[in-house]
Parts: structure tokens; sequence; C-alpha cells
């Protein structure tokens, strides 16, 4: 069955149908990677709809374009606008967002001047890694392929070209037969998955691995950590050995589109007792509290469309 798409994108600062928000196939980003982007959830609550984190991951986007001197030529006010226009023009009550920017048609090689294009998708999306996995988990792997090293690809930006990390450590377990693939860094110790972020808890108390450690500096990972010490929880950054994976009580997985993914085995060990543990479903209490109003929104993360 083909994909079904929605019928309206912006593109360059026009709504138009889907199929018309295209670009020239030597777009620079297309042959260097030069884009980046952000990933944002939209959830129905009571009242109407709201993005988690609007602005949030909007000064992300522009501090990635930053990093790599893309020019960005729309303000974060008229991408915020731009977000909230896709969602209404394709009535959506929950939605995930995609905004990205990137290089587009103009000179050629790799320091080449090109103009920048900017699009804002959305679309409706359940479980990222599958269907009930938010309740009953998923068997994750430590993958062959390593995270980057520091000074070479700046993995705090989130740009296009990174995913190809993300995309060899994915694809290595769904051909494996796992639900993902976890990283470790260029010393061999925990870095995160190909598109998440990890917590690990160990006698109730949570544990995630630093910004040293080659990842992204989560938007969800920032979220979960205040929940927790919001709620007395405690919260330790740190760098990790692999074998911690296996020693943990408790591991799961975080980000926009993973939400929190509890994980009940790596390697084909058992974490704890190989279900979601209660760390993690409280946690996930927490953070779903947000939508449904069992949990007061305490620091305005909740932009209404």
């Amino acid at each position: 069955m083909s994909q079904r798409y929605p019928a309206t994108i912006w593109h360059n600062g026009t709504l138009k149908p889907w199929a018309e928000g295209t670009t020239h196939v030597m777009a620079h980003a297309l042959h260097y990677g030069s884009s980046v982007f952000e990933g944002i959830r939209a959830y129905d609550l009571s009242d109407g709809t709201a993005i988690f984190r609007l602005t949030d991951h909007m000064k992300r986007l522009f501090t990635s374009a930053k990093v790599y001197d893309i020019a960005m030529p729309y303000t974060l006010e008229q991408l915020n606008e731009a977000c909230r226009a896709v969602i209404r023009a394709n009535g959506f009550g929950k939605c995930y967002l995609r905004p990205v920017a990137f290089r587009g048609l103009g000179g050629f090689g790799l320091s080449a001047d090109t103009p920048t294009d900017v699009a804002v998708a959305a679309w409706e999306m359940g479980a990222y890694l599958g269907a009930g996995v938010l309740e009953q988990g998923i068997d994750a792997m430590v993958s062959s392929w390593q995270r980057m090293a520091p000074n070479t690809i700046p993995t705090g930006a989130k740009a296009g070209g990174n995913y190809l990390s993300g995309q060899l450590i994915a694809r290595e377990a769904r051909r494996l037969g796992f639900g993902e693939g976890i990283a470790l860094d260029t010393n061999g110790l925990i870095s995160e998955g190909a598109g998440e972020n990890l917590f690990l808890v160990f006698g109730g108390e949570l544990h995630t691995t630093p910004v040293s450690a080659a990842i992204l500096d989560g938007i969800t990972r920032d979220s979960i950590k205040k929940l927790a010490r919001d709620a007395g929880i405690t919260v330790v950054e740190r760098h990790m050995p692999r074998e911690y994976l296996y020693f943990a009580d408790e591991v799961f997985m975080c980000g926009t589109a993973a939400e929190i993914t509890p994980i009940r085995s790596v390697d084909g060990k058992p974490v704890g007792a190989g279900r979601p543990g209660p760390l993690t479903g409280r946690l996930q209490e927490l953070f779903f509290g947000l939508f449904s109003g069992a949990t007061p929104d305490r620091h305005g993360w909740l932009e209404r469309v």
C-alpha cells in the first residue's frame, strides 16, 4: 500500500500542495548533507492542540544552522507560525512536525554559496519504534558502529549529515532482528541510540550519558531530567561503560519521535526483570501527563496552535 501523504506543506514562505514541495536534484544539501532540521510533536489536549517545546526546538534549529553557516531567511517567530499554519491547514489534532533548512541550488563545491530553502512538514505519527513498544519495550543491541569522535562532526548540532551514522546503527539493528541499536563513543563508552538519548536506572536513580559522550543534547532528554527532579528523583550525568547496560535495573530511550521507550533487553541479556520497570513507568506517567493534564506544565512547554 502506498504512503498517504498530508495535503499541505509549508515551503519557502508559502503553504502549497504536498506534491509541490520540491527542490532541484543538484541542491547542495542532497550532495553534501548540508541541512539542519528538527523533530517536534504536537499533542491533542482537552482544550485544543499544543506543540511541545516549539520555541526550544526552533532555537536549536537556529543554533545548528549557525554551526554550519547556513543563513536563515526567516525569523524564529516566522517559523513558529509556519508550524502552526501547517497544522491548521492539514486539520491535525496531534502530529509530528519536521522543520528543515538546507542549502539549495546555487554554486558547486563544498564551500559554494547557495540560497537556503526552508520547509515545514507535518504528518500523523504513532509510536516511532512500532506499535505497543511504549508499553512492552524493545530489544536493543550494541552496534558495531561507533559515534563520531570529538572535533570531527559536531554531534550537538542536529544536522542531516549526522544521521548517516544513525542510519548505519538503526539498519544494522533491524537486519539482526532488534528493535533499535545503541552506539558507543570512540572511547568505548555508552553514547546514545541511533536517534534517541539513553537513560539507565540504578537503585531508583536516573543516570544518563553527558554531552561529551558524542550525543545530541535532546529536548526530550532535558524534559525528562526536569520532570524527574521536580518529582524528587535523583538525576546523574556521567560516562558509563558498555557493561552498565547489562547491570542496570532499567534502561529506556527517549526522543521526540521515540518519546519514552523502555528497553527490555540489550544484546539478548534481559534488563532487570526483562520488562519495563517502575521508574520508567513513572516517568512515562509524568511525561504523558503533560498532555492529559495530570502533570502541571510548570515550565511553560505547551505552546498552543
